[in-house]
């Protein structure tokens, strides 16, 4: 891992664009919700914050009252990074229209009044978004070399954005623990995809899974004490086989991903659930005692997803969501009052992903 003299600082002339932030927001207002179906019992409340296109992985920020999230909105191609209140309104591009994008996370505290927070980008390799994977043989995901991990801090038109990842290899899958010391992330730089920390400023890298397979998605609990995340643990040698074939062009099957979790440290490692589904998404309700995800564990097609939620101890599955086909990026606010999540409920267009946020009962 390289020190901080060789990380790299750009400077985001976003102001310049041709386009204004309002036009390159959804000029459509936020659909009304359709009504939560009846056997959606953890959900009240539920409102719809984004209208058309494809918007995905909306996370809070400290206050509950912002939220960070990657939509391929036009002018764009493929996602981009942006922010909007809770209420869906005041969206702003926040990352630099270049490359694609994923994995934003808003820093918990900040030393200014400038929002902070982080994403990967593959914008260094190249302006243009990179190609899409061949699926010809099946659903993979592609795991582009060319992403890294980066830090911003400031509004658009006068953003600083700091390279934190020098690894010639895929740095992605990025969430910073609550004391804002420390971001877990999925790296291949040991040659295989596994989760490491490192401090907010790219130093002092640790590595804490080392199993053959995929470990990503990872968050920290709202206490700092534990990561949860999913994983595709080969079990037969062709598994393993197959895995490593397509790791070698960069991309993974997520047939099967279990949910695990650990102290933050990487100790304590235990499998929470052992489905065989793909389940995946998972972040840690505010008391440590309990996971939401996204699984399709229901369905025998493996195509519809839904949200679930388990005792850390993989008892007590409960399904949450049902009144879509695809659902999923579940988080809870720190107070443990809301929950966002993004699906395709209430869509009006084939491969339509929207915003919704609700007031969680416990």
């Amino acid at each position: 891992m390289t020190r901080l003299g060789r990380r790299t600082l750009l400077k985001l002339g976003l102001g310049g664009a041709a386009l204004s932030l309002r036009d390159l927001a959804s000029a459509r207002p936020a659909a009304a919700a359709p009504p939560i179906d009846p056997r959606e019992r953890r959900l009240a409340n539920l409102r719809q914050l984004t209208a058309g296109g494809q918007n995905a992985e909306a996370y809070f920020d400290v206050t509950g009252t912002r939220l960070i999230f990657q939509s391929p909105r036009p002018p764009f191609d493929c996602d981009q990074i942006f922010t909007m209140r809770t209420d869906g309104s005041d969206v702003r591009l926040v990352s630099t229209g270049k490359g694609r994008t994923t994995c934003a996370f808003f820093f918990l505290d900040s030393t200014d009044d400038r929002p902070h927070f982080i994403y990967a980008s593959t914008h260094l390799g190249g302006d243009a978004c990179p190609a899409a994977p061949d699926r010809s043989a099946g659903y993979v995901w592609p795991i582009y070399p060319t992403y890294d991990i980066f830090s911003a801090a400031g509004t658009p038109g006068a953003t600083t954005l700091t390279r934190l990842t020098q690894n010639d290899g895929y740095d992605a899958e990025g969430a910073i623990s609550p004391d804002g010391k420390r971001i877990v992330f999925t790296s291949l730089r040991g040659g295989d995809l596994d989760l490491y920390t490192m401090s907010v400023d790219g130093v002092a890298v640790r590595r804490l899974t080392d199993a053959p397979g995929y470990d990503g998605g990872a968050f920290y609990s709202w206490d700092g004490r534990f990561i949860v995340f999913r994983a595709a643990r080969p079990e037969t040698r062709a598994e393993l086989g197959e895995y490593r074939e397509l790791l070698g062009r960069s991309l993974v099957r997520p047939r099967r991903l279990e949910i695990y979790v650990m102290r933050a440290d990487g100790t304590g490692l235990r499998q929470v659930t052992r489905n065989g589904a793909a389940n995946f998404a998972p972040f840690m309700v505010p008391a440590g005692e309990q996971i939401v995800f996204s699984s399709n564990l229901h369905d025998p097609g493996g195509r519809s997803f839904a949200l679930y939620l388990v005792n850390a101890d993989g008892a007590g599955l409960e399904r949450v969501t049902y009144a879509e086909s695809f659902a999923s990026f579940p988080m809870l606010s720190r107070d443990g009052k809301q929950l966002v999540f993004c699906g395709n409920r209430n869509a009006t267009s084939p491969r339509e992903m929207n915003v919704f946020l609700a007031d969680w009962v416990a």
